[in-house]
C-alpha cells in the first residue's frame, strides 16, 4: 500500500512540475532590481521595433579577446540586445569577430573602413608590458534591405572608464535609432537650401545619405523667388526643416522674407554660418591666408529671433591636430589653434555622452535680449582658454611654431558656438515694408525651433580620391569626432515626434575597479582572497577535530 502511494505522489509531483513549467513560460517576466534601471527599456525604444514582423537582423563586431573594459562595454551590449529581443523575437542576433574571417589585421582594417567602420587602437598594460590592441566597436543592423552602423564607443576620451561608461549610456539610444532607420517609412521632408554657395554635394554627401534612411531630403534652390515669389514660398512651406551649409552668398530680402515665414509658420531650421571667410585649403597651398569678414545679410533676421553671430575667429588651446612635413618630410602632429576641440560641457538630448566635435575657422555666437519668448540654449562652448580675433588678419601656417602661446592671450572662456532657439518667434519683417506681397502673412508664431552653429565646416566631409569619407573621420590623423552624430541628434530633435531623442538623458552608473589600485595592492587582495580562506578552513578543520575527539573520547 505505501509503495502504491509513494509511486502516486511521485507521479503527481511530476506533473505539477510540468505544469508549473509550462505556467512559467506564459507568464514570464523579468525583473530590473538595478538602481538605475539600466535594463528597463523606454517606451520610445521599444516602439521601434514592437510591430515588426519580419526579422531583424543584427550582427555584433565587439567579440573575442579585448582587455577588460571592454568586455564589460560587450557584456552591456548583449544585455541590451536580450532585452530588445524580450520586446520582439524576430531579432536575430549573431556575434562575428571580424579577426576570424581575416588574420591579417592591416588588411582587415582597410576593409572595415571601406564599410563605414574603423577600426579602435587601444594601448593595453598588463603585467607591466604594454600592447596595442585592435577592435572594431560596431553592430550592424538590417532589415529588409535596409541597413544602420551602431557605433558602440561614444567619446574620444583618454579615461578608459569614463568611455566605458559614456559608451553604455548611449547603447539604448543607438540601438533604438538604428531599429527606426531600418524599419519606420519616410514621411518628413528636409530642404536642402541650394543658390547661395552652400557647400558642394560631395562635401555634405556621408551626412545627408545618413539622413535619407529617416527622411526625404530635397534640393531647394532658393534664387527662384526672384521670378516666383509666392510660387517658391509655398513649396518652402511645404518641408518640414531646411538646412543651409555654410552659405557664401549674400541673401536677397527676398529670400530673407520666405525664410523668415516659413520659420514664423513653424517650419525647423539647421544653419552652419561662416561669418569670416577663412579656408584651410588656402593655408595648405600657400602656407598662408587673409581672413576677411563675411555679410550673408542675415544678420536683422537672427537678431530679431534671439542671437548674433559675431564676425570674428576662434583660437582655442583645447584644439585638434593637423598633420605637417618637418624638414626630413616626416609628417608630424601639430595642435591647429584654429580648430577647437569641443566637448560638450551641458546636459541636453543634443548633446548628451558624444564625442568632441572638431570646428575649423569657428565664429562666436551672442544670445541676446531680443526673442522674450524665446528659450535659447548654448549647446556648444569653447574651452576656459579661449582667444578671439577680429578680421582682417593673416593666418599663417608658421603659426604652428609657437609652441607655447602666453596663457593671457587666451582669457576668454565659454564662447558659444552653436546654439538653441525653441519658442514663439516673432517675424524679422514685422512693422516693416515687405520685399513682395503675401496675403498670408504672420508677424508671430506659435512654436517653432532653429539651431544656428558659427562654423560651416562642421557638416563638412573629408574627401579619398575624389570620394567621399565618413563625417568626423579626419584621415590625417585617423582620428574620429562626433559631428556626424551632434549634427544627426539636432536633426532628431527638431524634427522628433516619439520622444526617442529623451533616450539620450538615461544615466547609466557602472561600478570599475580602480586599475592603480589593484596594481598597488595586488600581493594583499591576492592573500586576502586565497591564503586567509585557507587558514580559516584550517583553523574550523582542527576544531572541529578536536571538539570530536573530546566528544567520543
Amino acid at each position: 500500500m505505501n509503495r502504491k502511494s509513494n509511486i502516486v505522489r511521485a507521479l503527481i509531483a511530476i506533473v505539477a512540475v510540468v505544469i508549473l513549467n509550462f505556467i512559467a513560460t506564459k507568464l514570464y517576466s523579468r525583473i530590473d532590481l538595478t538602481q538605475d534601471k539600466r535594463y528597463t527599456l523606454s517606451e520610445a525604444s521599444k516602439n521601434t521595433i514592437i510591430n515588426s514582423k519580419t526579422p531583424i537582423y543584427i550582427d555584433v563586431f565587439l567579440t573575442g579577446e579585448m582587455p577588460s573594459e571592454f568586455k564589460r562595454l560587450q557584456v552591456e551590449t548583449k544585455q541590451l540586445l536580450e532585452e530588445f529581443y524580450e520586446v520582439n523575437n524576430n531579432l536575430i542576433i549573431s556575434y562575428i569577430n571580424p579577426k576570424d574571417e581575416n588574420p591579417d589585421i592591416n588588411v582587415l582594417t582597410t576593409e572595415m573602413e571601406k564599410y563605414g567602420m574603423p577600426a579602435l587602437r587601444i594601448d593595453v598594460k598588463e603585467n607591466g608590458k604594454s600592447t596595442q590592441e585592435v577592435i572594431f566597436p560596431w553592430a550592424v543592423v538590417n532589415h529588409n534591405k535596409k541597413v544602420s552602423k551602431v557605433s558602440l564607443i561614444k567619446t574620444n576620451t583618454t579615461n578608459s572608464i569614463d568611455r566605458i561608461n559614456n559608451s553604455v549610456q548611449h547603447l539604448e539610444y543607438a540601438f533604438a535609432n538604428a531599429f527606426k532607420e531600418v524599419t519606420t517609412e519616410k514621411s518628413k521632408k528636409i530642404g536642402v537650401l541650394i543658390g547661395n554657395g552652400q557647400l558642394e554635394s560631395k562635401y555634405v554627401y556621408d551626412f545627408l545619405s545618413t539622413l535619407e534612411n529617416n527622411y526625404h531630403i530635397i534640393p531647394f534652390a532658393l534664387d527662384s523667388i526672384e521670378t516666383k515669389p509666392i510660387k517658391t514660398l509655398k513649396n518652402l512651406l511645404k518641408l518640414d526643416l531646411i538646412l543651409s551649409a555654410k552659405p557664401q552668398k549674400t541673401f536677397t530680402d527676398k529670400q530673407k522674407y520666405a525664410l523668415d515665414q516659413f520659420t514664423i509658420n513653424g517650419g525647423k531650421s539647421l544653419w552652419l554660418i561662416d561669418a569670416v571667410h577663412a579656408e584651410m585649403d588656402s593655408i595648405s597651398k600657400k602656407g598662408k591666408t587673409l581672413a576677411l569678414g563675411r555679410d550673408l545679410n542675415l544678420k536683422d533676421m537672427f537678431f530679431q529671433y534671439g542671437l548674433r553671430v559675431n564676425p570674428v575667429l576662434v583660437k582655442d588651446l583645447y584644439a585638434t591636430d593637423i598633420i605637417l612635413l618637418d624638414n626630413n618630410n616626416t609628417p608630424n602632429k601639430y595642435p591647429w589653434l584654429y580648430n577647437p576641440m569641443v566637448i560638450p560641457q551641458i546636459k541636453h538630448p543634443i548633446v548628451n555622452n558624444i564625442s568632441p566635435i572638431k570646428f575649423e575657422f569657428a565664429n562666436t555666437i551672442d544670445l541676446v535680449k531680443q526673442g522674450i519668448n524665446i528659450k535659447k540654449t548654448p549647446l556648444l562652448q569653447t574651452s576656459l582658454a579661449t582667444a578671439i580675433i577680429g578680421p582682417p588678419t593673416i593666418i599663417s601656417i608658421e603659426e604652428v611654431n609657437n609652441k607655447k602661446p602666453n596663457p593671457k592671450a587666451f582669457s576668454k572662456q565659454n564662447l558659444t558656438l552653436a546654439a538653441l532657439l525653441e519658442g514663439n518667434f516673432t517675424s524679422a519683417f514685422k512693422n516693416r515694408v515687405k520685399p513682395f506681397e503675401y496675403q498670408k502673412h504672420k508677424d508671430s508664431s506659435n512654436i517653432s525651433k532653429m539651431i544656428v552653429i558659427a562654423d560651416g565646416d562642421v557638416i563638412k566631409n573629408q574627401l579619398d580620391r575624389g570620394k567621399p569619407l565618413a563625417l568626423g573621420f579626419d584621415k590625417w590623423t585617423g582620428q574620429n569626432y562626433g559631428n556626424k552624430e551632434f549634427l544627426l541628434n539636432a536633426v532628431n530633435y527638431l524634427l522628433d515626434d516619439n520622444g526617442l531623442i529623451n533616450v539620450r538623458n538615461k544615466e547609466v552608473k557602472i561600478p570599475f575597479l580602480d586599475v592603480e589600485r589593484i596594481a598597488n595592492e595586488k600581493l594583499k587582495w591576492q592573500v586576502l582572497n586565497i591564503i586567509v580562506p585557507l587558514l580559516l578552513l584550517g583553523t574550523f578543520g582542527l576544531i572541529y577535530s578536536l571538539i570530536r575527539k573530546r566528544k567520543y573520547r
